[in-house]
């Protein structure tokens, strides 16, 4: 069973939603879910937020914040992922944003992608150094670790 398989099959069996907000990935965890048959009974909704005007205005994530930490930032992947959690009234929400390359500078190498995952009450953040794998690589993985931390939530 893959990991969206089992990511559908839990939360039919919970009544439970989830909703996503994604920018290194561009889409592709919401599109592993919804590639499953039946998934409209889990997915509420899919966000691609790719510039900072985009997480801004879409997800309510602070200019400040933005300003002080940059995107690609457990404090930005928090608030993406209670802005999505809010603007879909979703009991899941992941949210991913990091840089899948080229580039990077020493403090933010590529490959670096934060997670937030909003749930119950619980918000977990966390800060995963894939390394310059280069960039198809990079969000494949992005996409493998954030189906893994929805599936962490769910009972």
């Amino acid at each position: 069973m893959t990991l969206a398989a089992e990511i559908l099959a839990r939360a039919t069996r919970a009544g439970l939603t989830i909703t996503t907000a994604e920018s290194c990935t561009g889409g592709m965890i919401a599109g592993a879910l919804t590639d499953l048959p039946g998934s409209s009974a889990i997915f509420e909704r899919g966000l691609v937020t790719y510039s900072n005007a985009a997480k801004s205005e879409l997800l309510g994530v602070s200019p400040d914040t933005l300003a002080a930490h940059g995107a690609v930032s457990e404090e930005v992947a928090r608030e993406m992922a209670d802005g999505a959690r809010r603007a879909a009234r979703a009991d899941i929400a992941l949210s991913v944003t990091g840089i899948a390359g080229p580039g990077g500078s020493e403090h933010k190498p590529e490959g670096r992608v934060c997670f937030g995952l909003n749930y119950g009450t619980e918000v977990l953040v966390k800060t995963v150094d894939f390394g310059a794998l280069g960039r198809d690589a990079v969000r494949h993985a992005a996409r493998d670790h954030g189906l893994k931390l929805i599936l962490s939530a769910l009972p």
